[in-house]
């Protein structure tokens, strides 16, 4: 016999042996009893773990729903109130106009009655929009020699660098005081480059700055419209103005954005100038006083919201901010889903994370009212950061669909219904124009909280490699617009640079050269939302068949509205160039 004989043999005897041992015991299993053990336990579980814990998360959910829908309602009658009596902020505080703007007679002395001011754009691998803020800086109305632009790039693209170089250089060239600034590292991100910025010696004349993004257009007249309110009332630390957006039609992502941050503008930033004259700075589109950055400590970039963190030092100090609506600064709305993930995801979780710390702080503070640090501690951190961004995935996409499951958890029609529907018409009162889309924004929004609630948990628990992670927001310009050409080949953007220096060269070639690129799994679709989806969705179709508790239409259609992104027909899709 082989040795595999002799195995088989050995396997047979140990089996045996084992069966015989077996029969030999005087317990037996007595599997039915093994399954009612179970289900007791799976029972007691449930009656003691489960279920007290989905209805504290209704009751929790419902509190702070309360919370937002009487802070919803608070901003909504202020502004109301501020635009019935026509107290816009030319009547609570002194704006007068300086003189003549661009074109002033210097000779004469009155372009010395201009402040200096310091125009900042930090860019990053801008190429498809540096020149459009640029130009829109360079066309500002204000004395030439009264103001000075600084453009700061941190681009990492040699190409990118040497087009945005000769831009200023040809802005130069018309006489236009332009200073083109760059540093050897990121350490800071914007904050960083906004820092070194303001260490240059002809900074030092200056006593305001204007920001724009790299894709922000001011119209002409900001200046004159926006320093005055800084001019005559040394109180004011900050002048903010409206974003406007170019491509708020490209898609109904775009038009999602636009209604979510038209109601940001027009009723949140508008109630906390007229109350408390403090509101989050945007971070562009504003002016600052600069002896005011200086009081509050000057940039700095512990978190990933570098703009809301100056402004509350700032408020911690005393210094008055003003919001002016009418002022419109025309910008570009992320159209892509990833580049808006990454911007949502900076937004919700650098603002939690600036609260963990700097909540001690606000409480310690002396400089400012009670009233002001409960504004600051409550209202705009807890409600405006934390509460609005956890509960609507708590809420609408996880107690919602688990009390389906759970007959001993009954949600109040009021929570449900009535609460979610008056919170929802309150924000579409900022884009009347879009109400007809209310019902895909609401899904969507609750869609986008799956990103959020791990953003601001991430970020009020300081975890993650991500809390600090800067991915700057992917500006397409009229990128996405080129058309395959009649005879198929790809159309090739070509980039139109007029060289003001003989000896200046470009480092590559000016046409991106045209790269196919297949999209991975992961990169096209997106698991969680996937997931998410189908777990709702399973949920609405447990209530048709066995809960019967009516919400099975919400459950379809938001378990629908989490496939469709994950799936990712949301957005435009990036052109596919190196």
């Amino acid at each position: 016999m082989d040795a595999r004989g002799y195995g088989d043999v050995a396997a047979m005897s140990v089996g045996e042996e084992a069966a015989r041992l077996w029969a030999e015991l005087p317990v037996r299993v007595d599997w039915a009893a093994v399954a009612a053990q179970c289900a007791w336990a799976a029972a007691r579980a449930r009656a003691l773990l489960v279920v007290p814990a989905v209805r504290l998360l209704v009751y929790l959910s419902l509190a702070m729903t309360v919370m937002i829908l009487v802070e919803k309602l608070f901003v909504c009658a202020v502004c109301l109130a501020v635009r019935a009596l026509r107290l816009g902020p030319d009547r609570r505080y002194r704006w007068e106009p300086i003189a003549a703007a661009r074109g002033a007679d210097v000779e004469s002395g009155a372009a010395a009655k201009y402040p200096m001011v310091l125009v900042q754009i930090p860019m990053y691998n801008e190429r498809e929009v540096y020149k459009l803020s640029i130009g829109a800086a360079c066309a500002l109305e204000w004395p030439a020699e009264r103001f000075v632009i600084q453009v700061l790039d941190d681009s990492t693209d040699p190409v990118v660098k040497d087009l945005v170089e000769m831009e200023c250089h040809r802005w130069m060239s018309k006489g236009v005081n332009i200073k083109y600034e760059v540093r050897g590292n990121r350490k800071g991100y914007k904050a960083g480059a906004l820092k070194e910025g303001l260490k240059h010696d002809y900074v030092q004349d200056c006593q305001y700055i204007a920001m724009f993004d790299a894709d922000f257009q001011p119209e002409s007249d900001f200046l004159v419209r926006t320093i005055p309110f800084l001019v005559h009332n040394p109180e004011i630390a900050l002048v903010q103005a409206r974003w406007k957006f170019v491509n708020s039609d490209e898609c109904l992502l775009t038009r999602f954005q636009e209604m979510s941050l038209d109601y940001h503008f027009k009723y949140e930033q508008e109630a906390g100038s007229s109350v408390y004259s403090f509101f989050g700075f945007n971070g562009t589109a504003g002016v600052w006083r600069i002896s005011a950055i200086n009081d509050a400590g000057g940039w700095k970039d512990r978190t990933t919201v570098e703009d809301m963190d100056l402004a509350v030092r700032a408020m911690l100090r005393g210094w008055k901010f003003v919001y002016v609506g009418n002022i419109k600064v025309k910008s570009e709305l992320p159209s892509t889903f990833k580049a808006y993930r990454f911007q949502q995801h900076r937004w919700s979780c650098g603002p939690a994370n600036l609260f963990k710390k700097m909540m001690v702080e606000i409480l310690e503070n002396k400089k400012v009212s009670l009233w002001s640090k409960i504004h600051l501690w409550y209202d705009f951190f807890f409600v405006g950061k934390v509460a609005a961004h956890t509960v609507t995935f708590i809420y609408y996409c996880f107690a919602i669909p688990v009390s389906v499951l759970l007959p001993e958890i009954q949600i109040p029609l009021w929570g449900v219904v009535y609460i979610p529907t008056v919170i929802t018409l309150l924000k579409a009162l900022g884009t009347p124009s879009s109400f007809h889309l209310v019902i895909l924004w609401v899904l969507f929004e609750n869609v986008m909280s799956l990103h959020r609630i791990k953003a601001a948990v991430s970020g009020l628990l300081d975890a993650g490699g991500r809390v600090n992670e800067w991915v700057v927001t992917e500006k397409l310009g009229d990128a996405n617009k080129t058309k395959p050409s009649i005879n198929g080949s790809d159309s090739i953007k070509v980039i139109d640079v007029k060289l003001t220096e003989p000896d200046v060269k470009l480092t590559e070639p000016l046409v991106p050269k045209i790269v196919k690129r297949r999209t991975r799994f992961w990169e096209r679709y997106h698991c969680s939302e996937l997931f998410v989806g189908i777990c709702i969705i399973l949920c609405g179709c447990y209530d048709v068949f066995y809960a019967k508790k009516g919400y099975y239409i919400f459950l379809f259609l938001q378990g629908t509205a989490f496939l469709v992104v994950g799936f990712g027909y949301v957005g435009t899709q990036p052109p596919s160039t190196a």
